[in-house]
């Protein structure tokens, strides 16, 4: 294993891309850092349960990762979904065709909000935590199914109204925090390091295939413009795939405080002279994305870092909070979604060949 983590890159194309992302992944040591003696969970990244290319882990990137692991000798893959107060994981798999994709190569689907499936546990992480056990007094509580097991992140390319950027290590966050996961939101940054070293703890190993065929630019993970790029990542390092990915897209890595402290710290490499990168050639890759503002932001800004942080508990500790929680699903669902998403998404497919593959995907 190289003394660098490796984040391998390819620039690809809908005719090859299942074949790049297993080349990708060996290229990235994947056997290095998955125990293929253990069961490997599938996280992947529903930001919002309409079909919008961008914001949720593709068809192609999910097939093409289950179909590598089969290659690599993973018997014993399962996947894992969550649901946030935006987003409905029986309709996000269903809507961007994962089911049929788990049918096809018999992947079981667990729930991690049915008790049936998975029972949430108190967990007493080793490291010394930043700001989850202050958020969490009564105890930190984690998914049991996780311990001793795999994690391959599935997320994607693309901007993030309060870190930035999202990707391999904000994934971990519908995963392995609970329904009260907005306790955290105005500490993201130190909530995210907090998660990785829980999950250094509680796996056999980390890896991630990040999509980057389309990338959402401006105020993600869900009112986003598509960005057609036509690459994938993978990684074993967390921290250095979120890096190369950042720079990208046209920020300093070193510059999202989220990568920084896990840098700093140790948890991962965010300094991309520190990581090897290696395939396709990103050096000249600055595409010059921006955050800028949705009307999510402009009041979790208000609330979380402006004026009014000192009022958060009032706001979403008590039952104040299901007015926020409804406000947002009623906006993005029945506003944003039918005037402004939609539309976008259609028109994109229009002219972009992924948005072709989407459709070719069959839908059950």
């Amino acid at each position: 294993m190289s003394t660098k983590p490796i984040v391998a890159v390819a620039k690809t194309k809908p005719a090859t891309v299942l074949d790049d992302i297993a080349s990708l992944m060996g290229q990235a040591g994947v056997m290095d850092y998955l125990d293929s003696s253990k069961p490997v969970i599938l996280k992947d990244n529903i930001s919002w349960h309409f079909p919008f290319l961008g914001a949720n882990t593709t068809p192609w990137q999910l097939e093409g990762v289950i179909r590598a692991l089969k290659e690599f000798g993973y018997r014993d893959i399962v996947a894992v979904q969550n649901e946030t107060v935006v987003t409905n994981a029986f309709k996000g798999e269903r809507f961007n065709k994962y089911v049929p994709i788990f049918k096809k190569y018999g992947v079981q689907v667990l729930y991690n909000f049915r008790e049936s499936d998975i029972r949430w546990i108190r967990y007493k992480p080793q490291a010394a935590m930043r700001v989850l056990d202050e958020i969490y007094p009564e105890g930190i509580r984690i998914p049991e199914y996780f311990m001793g097991k795999n994690i391959l992140h599935l997320p994607t390319v693309k901007c993030h109204i309060y870190t930035g950027t999202t990707g391999a290590m904000k994934n971990a966050f519908g995963g392995l925090l609970n329904s009260r996961r907005h306790y955290t939101h105005s500490v993201i940054h130190e909530t995210l390091n907090d998660l990785l070293a829980i999950q250094k703890e509680i796996h056999s190993g980390i890896f991630t295939v990040m999509d980057g065929t389309v990338c959402g630019k401006g105020p993600g993970p869900r009112t986003m413009e598509p960005i057609e790029k036509d690459f994938m990542l993978a990684s074993g390092d967390s921290a250095a795939i979120d890096a190369v990915a950042a720079s990208m897209m046209g920020f300093n890595p070193m510059d999202l405080k989220f990568i920084r402290i896990a840098h700093e710290s140790g948890l991962g490499v965010g300094k991309l002279d520190e990581i090897d990168i290696r395939g396709a050639d990103v050096s000249g890759e600055n595409w010059g994305f921006t955050v800028g503002n949705n009307a999510a932001s402009m009041v979790g800004k208000f609330i979380w870092f402006g004026p009014l942080k000192p009022l958060q508990k009032l706001f979403f500790r008590t039952p104040l909070v299901y007015l926020f929680v409804f406000g947002s699903f009623f906006y993005h669902d029945f506003i944003y979604w039918p005037l402004k998403a939609k539309p976008q998404m259609q028109a994109f497919k229009k002219t972009s060949k992924w948005g072709k593959l989407f459709d070719d995907y069959p839908e059950n």
